[in-house]
């Protein structure tokens, strides 16, 4: 973590100097901004976060309520979710105070004696260590903390609007401020009142029934599962061996229960099956009491026995999968020519059961993916065309996330008897367990993701997938590092440049030829994009990592496109330079090949491009496409 850059720093190294629309940030709504936020669920919020390291961003983000949310619904944060915490400071503290899921018990009728459940397989739940984070539960409400903490610590100091209602919005694309919201007070002295805003551009992250999605005429389509579930968080003694482990219960004839615990010990959370529901049911079945739920938990768990002391909170609803047919307000026949100015995510667009753990998850990488693309956008770093990726990544990703809970809810809702044989439910959740975990996101070939012609060079690290971390040792302090936990959310691209096997002071390296190019070619992307006002690591953090041992390599041989200089003191940056660790090599590792390679990492974690050493012509043509001059 550098923090001296701009001069001595004793205070709390998080909190960045403030800059741009943070010197003097008005505690009023303005009139005019660059973006409106409509919502603060965990889609607005990270959308906010990552625009708030935009300094010259006018970035406002509004909520209904008068204040941070208290109770949240979402509790399971997958591993990918952890790693983009990671990006935003904050993934340790959050694993210290969360519930770690490390395997799930699944427990079904005894065969002996049906009216009973016994405990029949217990699984890991990340059997093949597809990530180095842990799977976690904990409340919503802390994430959206976190979030808030990160934001008023940017150099913009933003911070939510709370008490102002999104009541509809106009498009006008030839004004300057295209967006007219139109909005209400729902707390204050003004509460009531009417007022309109205007905005460039329009995130709405407003829930299920989202205003925004209605004002730019989308539609969320699909169906009702017509099955109902009740929901708890509590309190409770119990007999239950398991109740502190993940539990897939599924009972003869009492129906089924998923159990998730919380974080902080004794509380837990239990999905209750109600059965199916009629069309006619289905208009009283919000009604089933608490008392009711805890009742049926009671029959499914026999022969053990659930004795509830508190309910934190509870609801009932019925599983549905909808989605909408597009994530922004242009045209469904609209060209790469025409800009969309606002953009949904999340259960505005797509909604589907809590039993994969999926909503909260996919909707932070909803919010992540255009908040970054409108910091480009916005800074002249690309061009509006980038944004008309947004739709097109996550529509795609949302429908396959909907495919896959519609089959894992149906399996939890149906008897054991009637699937296929006695182990097919434990066996679908490891197998599908990459899912769930949310690594299976793939981006295809765009403006921004590359072809995988040159993918042998890098097989560890899949073009359009996250970029799977490993370790390396940073050579300048010798620590032993996870690459990806430097990844920052700043919004600027990765350049990871894997060095050829030639020593590092060979004439011959093709690595140092690569760095002299890229350090000192004028149709570099270094040359051709970094702002002449600006830091030489502005745009690109770029870094090497040497095949060689940390000590047969010095920071001070590394060629200058490695040590870039930063700040108004012009400080050189000794933390780019990295070797691999002899016990636990990421060439390895990671299939890079012995010849070098170079990784483009995307803002939100990505992999763009992988390129030979060589091919700094590809290299160029890519950056030509995804940057603006």
């Amino acid at each position: 973590m550098q923090f001296h850059h701009h001069g001595y720093v004793s205070t709390d190294p998080r909190v960045q100097p403030a800059a741009g629309i943070g010197l003097n940030r008005s505690a009023e709504l303005p009139d005019e901004m660059d973006v409106l936020i409509v919502g603060t669920g965990p889609a607005g919020m990270i959308a906010a976060a990552q625009l708030s390291m935009f300094p010259n961003i006018n970035t406002r983000i509004i909520e209904r309520r008068a204040s941070r949310l208290e109770i949240g619904q979402a509790d399971g944060i997958q591993a990918r979710s952890v790693e983009t915490f990671q990006a935003f400071g904050f993934a340790r503290q959050l694993i210290n105070e969360a519930y770690w899921i490390t395997e799930m018990a699944f427990w079904k009728p005894d065969p002996e004696n049906p009216e009973n459940i016994i405990r029949t397989a217990q699984p890991k739940d990340d059997p093949t260590g597809i990530s180095e984070f842990p799977h976690l539960i904990v409340n919503q409400a802390r994430i959206l903390d976190y979030f808030a903490e990160y934001m008023k610590m940017s150099p913009t100091r933003m911070e939510p609007d709370f008490g102002y209602e999104f009541l509809d919005l106009t498009v006008d694309r030839s004004q300057e401020y295209p967006v007219e919201a139109r909005l209400r007070y729902t707390a204050g002295p003004n509460e009531g009142q009417e007022r309109t805003v205007r905005a460039k551009y329009v995130i709405g992250c407003d829930g299920a029934r989202s205003g925004v999605r209605r004002a730019i005429g989308r539609k969320l389509e699909g169906d009702q599962a017509n099955h109902a579930w009740g929901v708890m968080d509590v309190l409770a003694n119990t007999d239950f061996p398991d109740i502190r482990l993940k539990c897939a219960i599924q009972s003869h004839e009492g129906g089924n229960i998923l159990l998730i615990p919380r974080e902080g010990g004794h509380l837990f959370r239990m999905y209750v099956d109600l059965g199916v529901v009629t069309e006619e049911q289905s208009k009283t079945i919000r009604q089933t009491t608490i008392d009711e739920i805890i009742a049926r938990a009671n029959k499914i768990i026999a022969p053990y026995t659930l004795d509830v002391k508190n309910v934190a909170w509870h609801s009932v609803y019925e599983v549905g999968h909808r989605l909408t047919d597009k994530f922004d307000d242009l045209p469904n026949d609209s060209t790469d020519d025409e800009t969309p100015r606002v953009f949904i995510t999340g259960d505005a667009c797509h909604t589907h059961s809590a039993k994969a753990g999926q909503g909260m998850n996919v909707s932070m990488q909803d919010g992540w993916n255009i908040a970054w693309k409108l910091g480009n956008v916005l800074s002249g770093r690309s061009s509006e065309r980038l944004l008309n990726t947004y739709s097109r990544e996550r529509q795609v990703i949302a429908k396959n996330l909907i495919d896959f809970d519609k089959e894992w809810s149906t399996l939890m809702a149906t008897r054991p008897e009637d699937l296929p044989d006695p182990q097919y439910l434990e066996e679908f959740y490891v197998k599908t367990a990459e899912f769930p975990a949310g690594f299976m996101t793939e981006y295809t070939e765009s403006m921004i993701t590359g072809t995988k012609d040159q993918q042998e060079l890098a097989s560890g690290f899949p073009v359009g997938k996250r970029f799977h971390s490993a370790r390396a040792v940073r050579r300048g302090d010798a620590n032993p590092l996870e690459l990806g936990h430097q990844h920052t959310a700043d919004g600027r691209w990765r350049i990871y440049v894997f060095a050829d096997d030639a020593t590092q002071t060979d004439e011959t390296s093709k690595l140092n030829a690569w760095a002299k190019w890229f350090k000192e070619d004028a149709t570099s992307p270094l040359n051709q994009f970094t702002p002449a006002d600006g830091d030489e690591d502005a745009i690109f953090d770029t870094k090497v990592i040497y095949q060689q041992p940390h000590l047969e390599i010095e920071v001070t041989r590394a060629p200058k496109a490695f040590v870039p200089q930063c700040g108004p003191f012009k400080l050189d940056v000794l933390e780019n330079v990295y070797a691999a660790l002899p016990e636990d090599d990421i060439f390895e590792k990671r299939g890079i090949s012995r010849s070098g390679a170079v990784v483009v990492v995307r803002p939100d974690q990505y992999v763009s491009a992988v390129f030979s050493l060589e091919d700094t012509a590809g290299l160029t043509a890519f950056f030509e496409g995804a940057l603006a001059k």
